[in-house]
């Protein structure tokens, strides 16, 4: 776009549930122009801004940018000694299940060049041991753990990879990504072709399933229990309904609560209740005492309730992540330019460096807000997150 070109309306229609800003380039445009582009030169590259919104979005997430969401998993999927990753239960989601909209593509102004390389990437769906590639001395070393479900390969090691050990091929879900836009592709066949689905648990910017922040509740469901036949609660639950139903010869709802509490006392004696860990670095929880994923009869499903980061896509939205990405551009052009400060300009002018101090003071303030609760753009989400340690 030249200076003297002016953009279409439909361009910055845009409010704060339904932000036409929700790209890389199209917030860069935004702090581009909030510096005076294009009737005053901005001396900042393309990637610097790239850079201070990839910082903000990391700032945001530390606080406030997840969502609160439920994960149910199969004791099975338990490894012992290791754990489960949670990150993984995010597989169990399909296409047909979530869908979100597509994003729109833009096209760079005039300041930047189009990042257009459409790039055909590999997601395992499941998993494949290390023996399977040991006889490929191409393959052994880069696959001596094997391939783990999300693992993403690029093109050419993916055709590597079937063309030694063609029983893997089915293993593999085609992704297209195109800049910093992701697409889901659909396999016909050997066809790939494009479609709107987004499975609502994948980024498709990071190219990797979205991050557990915390466990705020494990819940797990077992053989036992008021519904089950034959357990102790359900025998202590017939007592007291009899009780009332024939005259108080039963339990009353008094002593039913009382032996409950005493159920429960005895599990945690017993360490019959499960304990956990989780290491959000590693996404992985562990549980004491472990479960016997050999084991069917003592198989349970869990319900882990926890926060989850909010996928790029949503978060570069945040009226927040501008604002700090355009305090730390503002920090950036007035270090740029405190280099000539006191440099005569022709006409006898000189370069206002205020930008630098007036970055800082911003960014400051944008941090306070957001360590305290305070900031726009956090929406629904809960404060920040305590951690004792």
């Amino acid at each position: 776009m030249s200076k003297c070109e002016i953009a279409p309306i439909s361009g910055f229609q845009s409010t704060n549930l339904n932000s036409r800003v929700d790209t890389f380039n199209r917030l860069s445009d935004r702090i581009l122009r909030s510096l005076g582009y294009p009737f005053t030169n901005v001396e900042i590259h393309r990637d610097q801004l790239y850079e201070n919104i990839s910082i903000a979005i990391e700032y945001f997430t530390k606080f406030a940018g997840y969502t609160k969401e439920y994960l149910i998993f199969d004791s099975s999927l338990y490894q012992k000694d290791y754990g489960i990753k949670l990150d993984d239960l995010f597989t169990l989601q399909t296409t047909d299940t979530f869908k979100e909209q597509k994003d729109l593509k833009t096209n760079n102004k005039d300041f930047t060049k189009e990042i257009d390389n459409s790039e055909t990437v590999y997601v395992a769906t499941s998993s494949a041991p290390s023996s399977l590639f040991s006889s490929f001395s191409g393959l052994s070393s880069a696959l001596e753990n094997g391939i783990s479900a999300n693992d993403i390969f690029t093109d050419t090691f993916h055709d590597a990879i079937v063309d030694s050990v063609s029983s893997v091929r089915d293993i593999f879900r085609p992704q297209v990504k195109n800049g910093f836009t992701v697409q889901g592709a659909l396999t016909s066949g050997n066809e790939i072709f494009n479609n709107n689905q987004f499975i609502n648990s994948f980024d498709y910017d990071t190219m990797d399933y979205r991050k557990v922040i915390d466990i705020t509740e494990f819940t797990e469901g077992s053989t036992t229990g008021i519904n089950t036949l034959f357990t102790i609660e359900q025998t202590l639950a017939q007592q007291t309904y009899f009780s009332y139903a024939m005259g108080n010869y039963g339990f009353d709802l008094i002593s039913w609560y009382t032996l409950k509490n005493w159920l429960e006392t005895r599990e945690k004696l017993l360490a019959q209740q499960r304990s956990y860990t989780f290491d959000p670095r590693t996404q992985i929880m562990r549980m004491y005492p472990q479960p016997n994923a050999s084991d069917s009869n003592v198989r349970f499903y869990g319900v882990v309730s926890c926060y989850v980061e909010r996928p790029i896509r949503d978060v570069i939205k945040e009226l927040w992540v501008y604002q700090y990405a355009l305090a730390l551009s503002k920090i950036i052009v007035g270090r740029i330019r405190g280099k000539y400060a006191g440099t005569q300009l022709f006409g006898g002018g000189t370069l206002d460096v205020s930008m630098y101090q007036e970055g800082m003071t911003e960014k400051e303030s944008l941090e306070e807000q957001i360590q305290t609760g305070s900031a726009p753009g956090q929406g629904d989400a809960d404060p920040a997150l305590f951690f004792v340690g």
